[in-house]
């Protein structure tokens, strides 16, 4: 006999992408005159653009060997990634930004919730 793991039954039955639309979709409706800048989920409707496959490609080549493998990046994020941020989304925008200014994440979630 098999039986059913409880700890399904404590999963809430929605999704949290669905709810996020959902609460978009109602503001909309309710503030017509707004302009939203969704950050939410990504348009995964077209192909990777060349640009990116390439980097990508090359990455995971420079990975595969010993001089290249990077594993875990320093707390702040890659030095050479904060440059990089600072000459070519920054610096051509006329923004002066010290690299030390630079914080690269693996998302906003564990970068915003509360510690207790």
């Amino acid at each position: 006999m098999s039986y059913i793991n409880e700890n399904f039954l404590k999963l809430q039955d929605n999704y949290l992408f669905s709810t996020i639309a959902k609460k978009v979709d109602k503001f909309t409706r309710e503030n017509p005159e707004k302009n939203i800048i969704k950050l939410g989920i990504g348009d995964v409707t077209k192909p990777i653009v060349p640009a990116c496959i390439q980097a990508m490609q090359k990455a995971v080549t420079e990975m595969g060997t010993q001089i290249g493998f990077k594993g875990y990046g320093p707390e702040q994020g890659y030095e050479f990634l904060r440059k990089a941020i600072v000459e070519k989304d920054y610096k051509q925008r006329g923004i002066e930004l010290s690299v030390d200014e630079i914080f690269v994440s693996d998302g906003a979630k564990c970068d915003s919730r509360k510690y207790s």
